[in-house]
């Protein structure tokens, strides 16, 4: 059975599903549902980038031959981030493919469509697949081998740097981790232009599938280490198509994604925050923001929460993941400029804003969090657990008896929810939540409490107690 299938961010699958004749058959499958719901007409432009993976460059090019074929013109972006791609897609009202895997490993890679007003949603996904004939006759040709335009990623600079003031982070020796990122050079430019010694370290020529909500231990040690050598203020880096920030403090500890979401946004003045319910509860208990609004896991929901925030007439609105990606649902005044929304995920804004937080109080990175409350969540996963599994087990969570019945071990329940799977408060104010992974056969499970032993704790009991009722084995 194929795994290319459409997830939270995009169209993934492993590369050997995706040669070129399905990379021309969903572009052409796009092109044609955007023409139809969006009026794009031939002769209108289609903005391609790609990240660094090897297999990547020949994928854009498929998808450029076809976009040519279909008479549209092809701006090639290439190599850059994902939400470079997105910002320029946005200012020209054209729709964009961004060829990325993001954090996947490098035998996997996918596509990610963007419409001329910002990320596809699930209808547009159905379209897509409405019309997506793989078996029709493809271009041949040798297109996209159109000239790299520079545009998009000079602009998403300068975009970047506006963010903060002049010389905002002179004086600060941040290092780089660069590994295969397609930002790595940017970020060392970026921070370069606002005064900082920044530090290049780590490159690779060899893809590396840095996740930043699951690092590996040779990413934590190197950060660790990294930051001692070279007597950093703060190591950063991005996942591989930088549209997910990693931050370290001075110390190589890295923030967690949705700490940096809660820092980024109290930075920016938000009014309003949307996030999933699998971020902490600090970002509530903070008392920073008028109104938190909790979605579904994706960046899809997000971006319907930011609309909602809008209709409901709040004016600085800030959504990020648990991943630390940060979408920015409103435009903001900053530093005598405006700062223009930019509704996906970007790694720059967090990084940036963080840093600047921490330079402009003058304290180090690891102060920033101090003021917050004390909330620590743990998250794991149980694989191999498929929707016919993974289905009854959450409905059955959705039974008040069962569900405290089932709960009873770790406490009395004082909330729950159902907004992504089954989500429990317990009494205490600890959390246990259960959901089914949306593009892997996976049960994952997230615990969040006051002390980090009792999150560790909570985990262990969930993804064990899970694995009981379940009948499967450790």
């Amino acid at each position: 059975m194929s795994s290319l299938k459409f997830g939270t961010s995009g169209l993934r699958g492993l590369v050997t599903e995706l040669p070129d004749e399905v990379c021309k058959a969903y572009t052409l499958a796009f092109l044609t549902h955007m023409r139809t719901a969006k009026g794009v007409a031939s002769g209108s432009p289609l903005l391609v980038g790609y990240d660094l993976r090897s297999s990547s460059p020949r994928m854009a090019a498929a998808c450029m031959a076809a976009a040519e074929a279909f008479g549209i013109q092809v701006e090639n972006c290439g190599p850059l981030p994902t939400p470079a791609l997105a910002f320029r897609a946005l200012s020209l009202k054209a729709p964009a493919i961004m060829v990325t895997g993001s954090h996947i490993p490098a035998d996997r890679n996918g596509l990610k469509f963007y419409r001329p007003d910002g990320e596809i949603d699930k209808a547009d996904e159905a379209g897509i697949l409405a019309v997506l004939d793989l078996e029709a006759k493809k271009p041949a040709g040798s297109g996209g081998q159109a000239a790299i335009v520079p545009d998009a990623l000079q602009d998403y600079i300068r975009r970047s740097i506006s963010v903060l003031s002049p010389e905002a982070l002179a004086g600060k020796r941040i290092g780089v981790y660069q590994h295969s990122s397609v930002a790595g050079d940017l970020i060392v430019t970026i921070l370069h232009s606002l005064g900082a010694d920044a530090v290049a370290l780590g490159h690779s020529t060899v893809f590396v599938p840095v996740d930043t909500e699951a690092l590996r231990p040779e990413d934590i040690a190197f950060a660790a280490g990294a930051c001692e050598k070279y007597k950093l203020d703060a190591l950063v880096s991005t996942d591989g198509d930088a549209d997910r920030p990693l931050i370290a403090d001075e110390n190589g500890v890295f923030l967690r994604g949705d700490s940096v979401g809660l820092l980024t946004a109290h930075f920016l003045d938000a009014d309003a925050v949307v996030t999933p319910v699998t971020s902490n509860t600090a970002i509530e208990s903070s008392g920073l923001f008028a109104k938190v609004y909790r979605t579904r896991v994706g960046s899809p929901y997000v971006i319907e929460g930011m609309e909602q925030a809008h209709r409901d007439g709040f004016r600085r609105i800030v959504g990020f993941e648990a991943n630390g990606g940060v979408l920015l649902g409103s435009s903001l005044a900053m530093n005598g400029g405006t700062l223009d929304a930019l509704p996906t995920r970007d790694a720059m804004l967090p990084i940036l804003s963080v840093l600047g937080m921490a330079a402009g109080k003058g304290v180090p990175v690891s102060a920033l969090l101090r003021d917050l409350p004390s909330r620590f969540t743990r998250s794991g996963r149980l694989e191999h657990v498929v929707s016919t599994a993974s289905g009854p087990f959450l409905q059955d969570l959705l039974d008040g008896a069962h569900r405290d019945a089932f709960f009873a071990p770790v406490g009395a329940i004082r909330e729950s929810d159902a907004i992504d799977g089954v989500r429990v408060v317990l009494s205490t104010g600890d959390v246990v939540h259960y959901r089914a992974s949306g593009n892997a056969p996976e049960l994952r499970c997230y615990a969040e409490a006051s002390d980090a032993g009792r999150a560790e704790d909570l985990l262990d009991w969930g993804l064990a107690r899970a694995r009981e009722m379940l009948g499967t084995h450790s």
